[in-house]
């Protein structure tokens, strides 16, 4: 019986750490930046606008940080969307709102390397839409993760 129990919580135990560090990345795209921060951000935006998204404000981290006398590394939101796209999904389910619109981290790690990470539209859909007892449509997904990729990479550019 201490065997049977000392074998289970040892799986669990090698589950838990094999399983977590995947939860954590999964759905999120990070990749590097050639750019400044600065430059990073107003290339996300333009991209955002020229495929039709609306950038609605900048969450600036480090800013929020220097506030209160805390220095961290570049670390700046962008929050972005369609009203067209999502307007009808909020009306249906207002709690939607919560989790979207979608939104661009634009960061600097401590050795000064800029990254752009953003949520995949697979994991959007995946993930948030049944959270608030709806579905996305396949075809719709397709079509955000191809936007959100075309925006990344002349972003990146």
């Amino acid at each position: 019986m201490i065997m049977r129990h000392a074998l289970l919580n040892a799986a669990l135990l090698i589950g838990c750490t094999v399983a977590l560090p995947a939860l954590a990345v999964d759905g999120l795209i990070t990749r590097p930046s050639p750019h400044s921060v600065d430059a990073t951000i107003e290339k996300f935006e333009a991209a955002a606008r020229k495929r039709g998204f609306v950038v609605f404000t900048r969450l600036d981290h480090a800013a929020a940080a220097e506030s209160v006398g805390l220095k961290m590394p570049r670390s700046t939101v962008i929050v972005f969307g369609n009203p067209r796209a999502g307007t009808p999904i909020f009306i249906k389910f207002p709690t939607y709102a919560i989790d979207v619109p979608p939104k661009a981290l634009v960061w600097e790690d401590s050795s000064g390397k800029v990254f752009l990470s953003y949520n995949s539209a697979a994991y959007i859909s995946g993930t948030l839409y049944p959270r608030h007892s709806s579905q996305a449509s396949i075809g719709g997904s397709d079509q955000t993760e191809k936007a959100f990729a075309a925006i990344a990479d002349e972003a990146l550019q």
